[in-house]
């Protein structure tokens, strides 16, 4: 059977795949598993759950927080709040367990459950496998004064927004910037971090209700933030997706800057402060050529991971690094977070930008991206698309014919039921090319 937590957590269709009964065994198995292997200390344990703004948000967030308090874990609801919020708030307050609802960049219909152990952080792979294993078994529910309680968490917006701006040197007077919150939970925060920080900030994408969250909005569509920037005359952009743990940012000119160039411009940031760890930058896979070729030009090494935030965190910690993340924005600054934070991204990119006086544009010229094509091949077996000899053979060509002047990547999603198929090549033809030939090759060979 397949894994039921794929990189971020379980995700999937709300109140199909994703569903109260299964919200409920998820928190009690968590619970047990924690308390299992001493997570809990022996003491009565917390948590903190929060949500995004998806309507699906209130019955999940509702069956978590009854599951919790049903294996006896005292719950504080903080209601709607972005991803690194929660993490920062179960680091910030030493509660035992975090749990997210969201389906960060998907769409509405969809919601997810993640999981954050004491200190922030996203449970291991081998954590999930065992909560996982334990679903519908038989169990001593606690009684009377065990169960836990369930409590409003006051002030949580507050302590998250003060924690973001807390982390900046210098106000960012006389920058101006429009903020999409891609109608999620960054619709409060984001906006008043901006201002509290000193920047004039428009907003767009600021709807509450959830319905429309990442609907052409938000990180995943910038059109409707590069049209607000040439509007505003705005120095910057910022657009976040559904939970807020990524930024991608637009510059003056209305051009798209990646999660790669941002993670360009803050690296050098560091290194030129004396706080980039044995000068290396963690990065997935999927980021491009051009951004290694431009770090090591400036004496950074690029330290590579699988795709997911998780796994660029867990090579972090290994080597005590100071920043990573990946190219669609997920950006981890250690000294302020313990995961992808998309408000804290923006931030420091407009502190870099009020510190050095130079435009978004000029800063992210650090790096030339290497022409890239990504196709995201539908109602495909994921399994075999990765092990089928015809798919094999056929990298092979494309990756003889780029030699060093580019690369392929096959990667199945850990989140949705595609295979992407991504080239970088010398020029968009060739990469758009070679990505629809191998595309047709992986629809043939392993299509359902």
């Amino acid at each position: 059977m397949a894994r039921l937590f794929g990189t971020d957590g379980v995700r999937g269709r709300a109140n199909g795949d994703i569903t109260a009964e299964l919200a409920v065994e998820l928190s009690v198995g968590a619970a047990h598993v924690l308390g299992t292997l001493g997570a809990f200390g022996g003491t009565r344990p917390r948590a903190i759950v929060a949500r995004d703004t998806r309507p699906s948000g209130d019955f999940l967030s509702a069956a978590v927080s009854a599951g919790l308090a049903a294996a006896g874990v005292d719950v504080l609801d903080a209601e709607v709040l972005p991803t690194p919020g929660l993490a920062y708030l179960v680091q910030s307050t030493g509660a035992d367990l975090g749990v997210m609802i969201s389906a960060s960049h998907n769409p509405a219909p969809d919601n997810g459950i993640k999981f954050f152990a004491r200190g922030g952080t996203k449970l291991p792979d081998e954590v999930e496998d065992a909560i996982e294993a334990r679903l519908g078994e038989d169990w001593d529910r606690p009684q009377g004064t065990d169960v836990g309680t369930i409590s409003r968490y006051e002030g949580a917006v507050e302590a998250y927004v003060q924690h973001l701006v807390s982390t900046l040197d210098r106000p960012l007077d006389g920058l101006t910037v429009v903020a999409d919150c891609a109608n999620g939970a960054a619709y409060l925060t984001g906006p008043d971090a901006l201002r509290r920080a000193g920047a004039t900030v428009h907003v767009i994408g600021d709807r509450s209700d959830g319905g429309l969250i990442n609907d052409g909005c938000g990180s995943t569509h910038l059109e409707p933030l590069q049209a607000a920037v040439l509007e505003h005359g705005a120095d910057l952009g910022v657009a976040f997706d559904g939970d807020a743990d990524r930024c991608l940012a637009v510059a003056a000119d209305g051009e798209i800057i990646d999660g790669d160039q941002i993670m360009a411009i803050l690296a050098l940031d560091l290194k030129e402060r004396g706080k980039l760890h044995d000068d290396t930058l963690v990065v997935t896979v999927m980021s491009n050529l051009g951004l290694k070729l431009a770090m090591k030009e400036h004496g950074i090494v690029l330290g590579q991971t699988g795709v997911g935030d998780r796994y660029v965190l867990e090579e972090m910690n290994l080597g005590s690094y100071s920043i990573g993340g990946e190219q669609s924005g997920h950006v981890i600054i250690a000294e302020h977070a313990t995961t992808g934070d998309g408000e804290l991204t923006a931030l420091h990119l407009m502190q870099r930008m009020a510190e050095t006086g130079r435009t978004a544009r000029d800063l992210a010229n650090v790096m030339t991206r290497l022409p890239q094509a990504l196709i995201n091949v539908k109602n495909i077996d994921k399994a075999k698309a990765t092990i089928d000899l015809g798919v094999s053979q056929a990298i092979a060509a494309v990756e003889a014919e780029l030699g060093e002047t580019g690369r392929v990547l096959l990667r199945p999603s850990g989140t949705e039921p595609v295979v992407r198929v991504m080239v970088e090549a010398p020029t968009d033809e060739q990469a758009s090319e070679m990505a629809e030939r191998l595309a047709v090759i992986v629809r043939d060979r392993v299509g359902l």
